[in-house]
């Protein structure tokens, strides 16, 4: 029973020693992507049923890394995501493209998180408008 749980914590050390120091590797360098928004809400506002839901969301990489987008999930599957997956450049735009299926009618609010290896990791975004009916 003592040897199990000496080797119990002799491996719990070993993993907080390994992240520790990789932390401080990763540090050294003081390079960090970071992702800025122009908007991080984009109001539809009233719209009419069957118009076109795409919007764009702008971004530039303000860090001095490279940016990489890592997934991008949506609250519902009426919104749908689309997104280059090559790096952002230090200083260079990228565009996170927003599909919303307006077919369905009334106010909607939906949510974007946004998951890349920037230095403030998952970004929340949001979209919202109301749908009427055509005329």
């Amino acid at each position: 029973m003592k040897r199990t749980v000496n080797t119990i914590l002799i491996l719990i050390l070993s993993v907080g020693l390994f992240n520790a120091t990789s932390n401080k590797v990763e540090n050294k360098t003081g390079k960090v992507a970071i992702i800025s928004f122009e908007t991080e809400v984009i109001d539809y506002g009233t719209i009419e049923q069957h118009s076109d839901g795409t919007r764009l969301f702008a971004f530039t990489n303000e860090g001095d890394a490279p940016l990489l987008i890592t997934g991008v999930k949506t609250s519902c599957g009426c919104t749908v995501p689309s997104y280059s997956k090559a790096p952002i450049l230090p200083g260079k735009t990228g565009e996170l493209k927003i599909k919303y299926d307006t077919k369905r009618l009334g106010a909607f609010t939906k949510t974007i998180r946004v998951t890349s290896n920037a230095e403030e990791g998952n970004k929340i975004l949001k979209i919202k408008g109301n749908i009427v009916a055509a005329k």
